[in-house]
């Protein structure tokens, strides 16, 4: 991306969001790579990192393990691999070991469903592969602790059996000196020492003539002596010796193991830097998380939709201060491509047009950012700006003189891929003439089809907006009755600079204010009342929706609620129909079970008895008796459906009910005990303690 002018990136302080992902990474990789953060063009390459970075966000936020430990800097060692005679020590052999063994790692760590989850990080090591010869040779020659082992070579498996024996015989010799010399009062307090390599004895000094041998030196108050024996001295010098070839072989050792390591020096150096890739996407993660960073659509062309963004700087000051930030929400696109706003002295111009900035050049390099998730972001081949007070003191040029000679670079380089802020367009000269320069300005702008947000207090240009093709108004909302900065952006408004408003709050001497009015314009005091006026009513207005809004979200509540409440009653009446359903199979199956016990009791009755007419009478009563009580409670429950019982007892013209058949007819006659019973046209004669009085149900409750 071309930036102009080269103070652009720390006026809109990108070089504050590079020091901040700095310190998340932890290797020099990572961090120095974030220090020299680059701002792309090419969409393919802005997606890839931005994916990248909301993988491993993803990972984190989840609490998943992703191994990428590895911290250490091997630039140096991974030079010397490639200088021919270089040798690199145990400890470097170590760290090379462990860089090849955080690859092996990450190489297992994508198996199958990983690849297909995480396909962008995948891409890292997509263009190199997994070695395992590297550990195999230094697994061959070192230890654990970076030592080359005793079998690297028969060579030094020899010289250490040597050594070995030979320190033994040296210690055998030096016990029995030392024994007899303490025993004589010669030997110091710290017996024995090492000097220049060489076993010693430590002697008094005034002794030191007595012991045979040969004097490495004293001590610093000069009351020691360290005296190598006579008896030693062949000992120390095999010792010594052997010490010397064993060193010599080590060394030869290990410059064969970095020759052949030096093979593979590019692919070490291809992992070192896989490595370090992978912190510093680690690092982007962590400071997407730490600023709430989100991944918006990406476009290429030239647009701008943020919806809920914040400026990062700010919301991570505020955050850490307790304070809330508020969101803004810009739309630039084909139509609207340049946005004017205006407001009073404070109330967050600057901010929301630095905002739009900074989070352009984040996303074009490939951060994410705290926007909305629904937000889109186009790509722009040029950034300009113009903010504060850039007055050039090498070119002796004045404040306005310097604004126009950044505004002649803008028109005259702009395009329909540039992106441009201008803070106070006009300013710094006579209102007048320097709004007539701003107008022509904005319309040359215009006419190039690049993007931009300009803010000014000037009302010409508040009014051009407002009639012009592709410029559009913007206000930032202010709260009139306690003189406060609401730091939200209105579109489709101009904004009232405050200016009477604010001297009145402020208790400023009321002729002083009537004077000042009467200085101005009367159009330009009625245009900006009428501004300040219409901003508070749609505050009002606003406030109205957000209060309609919680109505009726609280009325979906409510409505959601009571469709629960419904649909749990009616899980109840199924209940309780599947209950009773349940109770009827359970009276059957009881009379199923008391059936088959009876007619078990039966065949055993058959087998025993000898009157077999006996047991058959029995069988069938059970049998048939029973079909004739089912058919009975058939038929009493369909006249209960019809008729409903009524107290007292039967009298001529009754409708009555028969308790052995359950047969209804009209009493027609009474003759003592006995009464005629008209059923159909058949009468019967019936006791009237078998009748019931009965009555026809209603028609509803029939039907129903």
């Amino acid at each position: 991306m071309k930036i102009f002018p080269e103070s652009a990136l720390v006026q809109l302080e990108f070089d504050k969001i590079k020091a901040l992902l700095a310190e998340q990474g932890n290797t020099e990789y990572a961090r120095q790579k974030a220090l020299d953060l680059r701002i792309h063009t090419r969409r393919d390459f802005i997606e890839l990192e931005l994916q990248q970075t909301h993988e491993f966000k993803l990972l984190m936020q989840n609490g998943q393990y992703f191994p990428n430990d590895y911290t250490l800097n091997l630039s140096r060692e991974l030079k010397l691999l490639g200088i021919p005679g270089a040798v690199l020590s145990g400890d470097q052999f170590l760290h090379v070991r462990r860089l090849a063994e955080s690859m092996q790692s990450i190489f297992r760590w994508f198996d199958a469903d990983r690849r297909t989850a995480y396909p962008a990080l995948v891409r890292v090591i997509a263009n190199t592969r997994y070695e395992k010869a590297i550990i195999s040779a230094i697994d061959e020659v070192l230890d654990e602790a970076g030592i080359v082992r005793d079998n690297a070579s028969e060579e030094l498996a020899n010289i250490r059996l040597a050594l070995f024996r030979r320190r033994n015989e040296l210690r055998r010799a030096f016990d029995r000196i030392l024994a007899r010399l303490a025993k004589a009062g010669y030997v110091a307090d710290i017996e024995e020492s090492f000097l220049n390599g060489r076993r010693v004895v430590a002697i008094f000094a005034e002794h030191k003539r007595q012991v045979k041998g040969i004097l490495h030196g004293e001590s610093d108050t000069r009351r020691t002596s360290f005296v190598e024996p006579e008896e030693t001295i062949e000992l120390n010098n095999e010792v010594f010796s052997l010490e010397h070839a064993e060193s010599k072989e080590v060394h030869r050792i290990l410059r064969d193991l970095t020759a052949r390591l030096a093979e593979h020096a590019p692919l070490l150096q291809v992992w070192h830097d896989v490595l370090g890739e992978y912190d510093f996407i680690r690092a982007k993660a962590r400071l997407a998380i730490d600023m709430n960073g989100n991944y918006p659509q990406l476009v290429d062309k030239s647009h701008v939709l943020l919806r809920q963004a914040y400026h990062p700087l700010l919301y991570l000051y505020n955050r850490k201060n307790r304070k809330v930030t508020v969101p803004t929400d810009i739309s630039l696109n084909e139509k609207d491509r340049l946005l004017v706003i205006s407001g009073p002295n404070a109330g967050g111009k600057t901010v929301t047009m630095k905002t739009v900035g900074l989070l352009q050049l984040m996303i074009q390099s490939g951060l994410l950012i705290p926007v909305h998730a629904d937000s889109e972001l186009g790509i722009f081949k040029q950034l300009m700006i113009h903010i504060g007070d850039t007055q050039s003191l090498e070119f002796e040029l004045s404040t306005y003189s310097s604004h126009l000679r950044n505004m002649k670079y803008f028109m005259e380089n702009a395009n329909g891929r540039t992106l441009f802020f201008i803070d106070e367009l006009g300013s710094g000269s006579d209102p007048n003439l320097g709004g007539a320069f701003a107008e022509v300005i904005l319309e040359e702008l215009v006419r190039k089809h690049s993007f931009g947000i300009v803010t000014t207090h000037y009302l010409n240009l508040k009014v051009m907006a407002g009639k012009t093709s592709g410029i559009v108004n913007g206000a930032m909302a202010f709260d009139e009755t306690n003189l406060q900065p609401l730091y939200k952006l209105i579109i489709g408004k101009p904004g009232s600079s405050y200016t009477f408003s604010i001297a009145e709050r402020i208790g400023l001497e009321p002729r002083l204010i009537q004077r000042a009015r009467a200085l101005v314009d009367e159009d330009h005091f009625r245009l900006d009342k009428l501004l300040n006026a219409t901003e508070q009513d749609l505050r009002q207005l606003e406030m109205r929706e957000k209060e309609l809004n919680k109505l009726m979200k609280e009325n979906e509540k409510l409505k959601i609620e009571m469709e629960g409440l419904i649909h749990r009653e009616r899980h109840l009446q199924q209940v309780e129909l599947l209950k009773h359903q349940n109770k009827i199979s359970e009276d059957r199956i009881a009379w199923l079970k008391e059936m088959e016990r009876k007619l078990r009791q039966i065949v055993l009755d058959w087998r025993k008895a000898e009157d077999k007419n006996e047991v058959f009478k029995h069988l069938h009563a059970l049998l048939f008796k029973q079909k004739e009580k089912q058919v009975t409670e058939k038929v009493r429950k369909k006249i209960a459906a019809k008729y409903t019982e009524v107290s007292g007892s039967a009298q001529v013209g009754n409708k009555v009910m028969m308790k052995k058949n359950h047969q209804v007819g009209t009493v027609k006659e009474i003759r003592g005990k006995k009464a005629i019973v008209q059923v159909g046209l058949v009468p019967i004669t019936v006791d009237i303690a078998d009748l019931t009085v009965v009555q026809d149900k209603p028609q509803e409750e029939n039907a129903g």
